[in-house]
């Protein structure tokens, strides 16, 4: 069975109002997609010292864990992606997860920083030979795949869920972030987990989401018909008192309850074990194996644990570490 890092304590990420963050970041679209919906797929990073029973997996298959061991061999995909007119990387990221892909409306120039953005940074100079030879596209949560598919991107690093359904259209690197789901909610309000205190109540969730997948999957007859196309539109609605709860990634839910001091995580633990990947076009077996090289790097060299540190400690407390990979044979 497996098991699972303990939860980190979820304090520390304020300075920027979650409204305030919606309407930051609402004018500094770089080289956006249609904008039909944003979020990530639920976080969990927690602190050493801690094994429990794992939280049922997103999806039952280990195929989620699995992927093309890692190579610095060149091939079509990273040829194509060289020689064509821009000589950058073209990354599908997010642009209002705090702390994972975000503009700072506090500092000046307005470019995206985070973990996934220092990630894409990381893969980019890797292929090029400089961190900065890469654009990225804001894209909405389900246009991550079409995304991909169209060519629109090379890969997406979004805060992105690996799952056996979505492998059927995609490809992913292993897995760089444990992830988990779990419930947001007012600290008054008397819900308190994904449990049957949800019977009856009103849960938004980001279309294309997991959060949505699960409510379909179990909802202990919640009213689950509101969702939105940004995952922060949620958090809107809950301190505008249309639904009574948000369904969503503990690490965005974290960053979200650390500056709206009103609502909080609900239930001790994320209700689902996941894992973040980078996604690719399907046969893009080259750039999958590079990616993985450069994960492996990542994580060998401390650039990893560096880029939470930067990013994620503050809120969600000190790392065991990123996930071990895992290959197929």
């Amino acid at each position: 069975m497996r098991t699972r890092r303990g939860t980190a304590g979820l304090r520390g990420w304020g300075g920027v109002g979650a409204m305030g963050l919606a309407c930051a970041v609402a004018g500094s679209l770089v080289l956006a997609l249609p904008d039909r919906g944003d979020t990530g797929d639920g976080v969990r990073q927690g602190g050493p010292g801690s094994t429990v029973a794992a939280p049922a997996r997103a999806d039952a298959d280990d195929c989620n864990d699995r992927s093309l061991r890692p190579s610095s061999k060149d091939g079509p995909t990273i040829e194509r992606i060289r020689n064509r007119d821009v000589k950058k990387l073209i990354v599908g990221v997010d642009q209002n997860s705090y702390r994972w892909g975000y503009r700072d409306p506090n500092k000046k120039g307005g470019e995206l920083e985070g973990f996934d953005i220092d990630l894409a940074r990381e893969i980019a100079e890797e292929i090029f030979g400089d961190r900065d030879a890469v654009v990225f596209r804001a894209i909405p949560t389900n246009e991550r795949i079409p995304a991909i598919q169209s060519g629109q991107v090379d890969m997406v690093v979004r805060t992105m869920t690996v799952n056996c359904e979505r492998l059927k259209d995609v490809d992913f690197s292993t897995g760089y972030f444990e992830t988990g789901q779990q419930v947001l909610a007012p600290k008054k309000s008397d819900i308190t987990g994904y449990d049957p205190s949800l019977t009856g109540k009103k849960i938004c969730s980001a279309s294309g989401s997991i959060a949505e997948d699960e409510l379909k999957k179990k909802n202990y007859s919640a009213d689950i018909s509101t969702t939105v196309p940004n995952q922060l539109d949620c958090l809107v609605r809950l301190q505008l008192g249309e639904v009574d709860a948000v369904v969503t990634d503990s690490a965005l839910a974290a960053g979200q309850a650390a500056q709206d001091p009103t609502v909080e995580l609900k239930g001790e633990e994320p209700f689902t074990t996941e894992h973040y990947g980078v996604a690719m076009k399907k046969g893009s077996d080259d750039l999958v194996r590079r990616v993985n090289k450069v994960l492996d790097d990542y994580r060998e060299d401390g650039g990893w644990q560096k880029s939470y540190d930067k990013w994620l400690k503050e809120g969600l407390g000190k790392s065991s570490g990123p996930p071990a990979p895992e290959y197929r044979d």
